[in-house]
């Protein structure tokens, strides 16, 4: 009874806590670096002898770790892909972790729901979905890993091998096609299940970044013609880069043609359909043969959620199921457990968090937000275009804005050193945050807008920071 009442009233005070924290974040800087001994003490925890009350431990973290957030939630937050946390999502994922089942399988509340929410997700993004054809993951690292490996298997069964028993030996090379803008998980996943990196083909983009339809299927020929197996395109349905959605429609034509598997990365950005100024970029997307989402980018579901639906659910099923016999469960139904669909066996309890965030908006709620990033990118862009010290460098499909400091005057070379610097430059100034890369060769400062909170405010807010920041660098070159 007494850890009852000490639970019952350390969450009350855990509950007040992060409502504090949450509530302040607008009025703190978004991000600053940590002390050394504030990282010190974090790195250097002796392992406790005696145990710690609840109430002393809630201290602990008041005082050591929510005064050194990543920044993400702020609303001036732009960097990488890291959302906001949806509060009704941080409700779910605390009620969760209180059940603590394996959601692998069996006749529980989280089995049940997660098959609801896998549908939600599939219906959001106007993907097919027979029962069974997709699980919660990790992440879309994960949800890659998955669906590759679905598609190794087909395309093996193709050339009469069941891989699962023979392995890779019983096969010739299969190939894959990629472009530079592809996520880095998809050449993970290809090392991984054993495919090799030197057999995807990195194929020709535009200059917009989007994977080259007429160069893909010069490529797949020459592969044909000289006796390789190709089996496997991945798409991008907003890159990381710059939120590029390819021509869908287009690749789903040559993978028909010639027999190939369609995956699509949409982890951050496939929800960028529900944008109707957007949707028309997603056309296609339904023809996939899987597709990868992350629930906790663009949708703010707690960390860790994405998910992988497939149009074949035995397929998948196929490829990953092994059930011995302390595991046979009637009460499962014709589906089996997901663990069957995966590669986890113990998997926490993803989907409360995922229905509360989802519930908690509704359809309409998470158009509006959606539409808001979208239009805020827009603006952004729009902003960077028309001042005379910004170049824009790519368009804005999504939600993601890629821009440079470009002051008249300035040579290439050094418009290169100073936008690699500038990124980081603004994070430490505190007031905004940001990260880099290169497009084209180009050092880039690269927005990304996931936050429905954010103003146009936050959005000029930025860009000063940007020159402020920018001014000094070029004043110290």
């Amino acid at each position: 009874m007494g850890h009852s009442t000490d639970f019952r009233s350390a969450a009350r005070q855990a509950a007040d806590l992060i409502a504090d924290y949450l509530d302040g974040l607008p009025d703190r800087p978004v991000w600053t670096p940590m002390s050394a001994e504030a990282r010190e003490a974090l790195l250097e925890l002796p392992l406790p002898e005696q145990g710690t009350g609840l109430d002393a431990l809630l201290g602990e973290v008041a005082a050591k770790v929510l005064p050194h957030p990543m920044g993400n939630g702020h609303p001036r937050f732009f960097g990488w892909v890291n959302a906001a946390p949806a509060p009704a999502g941080v409700l779910g994922a605390f009620a969760a972790t209180a059940v603590n089942p394996s959601s692998a399988g069996g006749d529980h509340a989280d089995v049940h729901l997660e098959r609801s929410v896998v549908r939600w997700l599939a219906e959001l993004v106007g993907f097919p979905h027979p029962a069974g054809g997709g699980l919660l993951t990790s992440g879309a690292s994960m949800a890659t890993i998955v669906a590759l490996g679905a598609a190794r298997n087909r395309a093996a069964a193709g050339l009469g091998v069941d891989v699962r028993e023979a392995g890779l030996s019983a096969l010739p090379p299969l190939v894959g096609y990629v472009s530079a803008e592809t996520h880095s998980c998809v050449r993970k996943a290809a090392e991984l299940l054993g495919l090799g990196s030197r057999h995807l083909r990195t194929v020709a983009t535009d200059a917009a970044g989007h994977l080259d339809p007429v160069a893909l299927r010069l490529e797949i020929a020459e592969d044909l013609a000289a006796g390789r197996v190709p089996f496997l395109v991945a798409a991008s349905a907003g890159t990381v880069n710059t939120g590029a959605v390819d021509d869908l429609d287009a690749l789903a034509d040559v993978c028909a043609e010639f027999g190939l598997w369609l995956h699509v990365d949409g982890a951050y950005g496939a929800f960028g359909r529900l944008d109707p100024a957007s949707a028309h970029r997603y056309a296609g997307l339904e023809r996939a043969d899987s597709l990868a989402l992350d629930p906790h980018k663009w949708l703010g579901v707690p960390v860790d959620c994405g998910c992988v639906l497939v149009r074949d659910a035995e397929q998948l099923r196929g490829t990953f199921s092994l059930v011995p016999p302390y595991l046979r469960d009637d009460a499962a139904g014709g589906l089996g457990w997901f663990s069957e669909y995966g590669i986890e066996q113990t998997r926490p309890f993803r989907s409360l968090k995922v229905w509360a965030t989802i519930a908690a908006s509704g359809r309409e709620g998470i158009v509006r937000d959606v539409s808001r990033c979208c239009a805020l990118a827009r603006t952004l862009g729009e902003l960077v275009t028309a001042a005379d010290d910004l170049e824009l460098l790519a368009p804005v499909e999504t939600s993601i804005v890629a821009f440079r400091y470009r002051p008249a005057g300035l040579d290439e070379e050094t418009l290169h050193r100073v936008n690699a610097l500038l990124p980081v430059a603004v994070q430490e100034r505190g007031e905004a945050f940001v990260t880099g890369t290169v497009l084209g060769g180009r050092e880039a400062v690269r927005a990304c807008l996931l936050n429905a909170a954010t103003t146009e405010q936050d959005l000029r807010v930025l860009l000063d920071e940007v020159r402020e920041a920018g001014a000094a660098l070029v004043k110290g070159a």
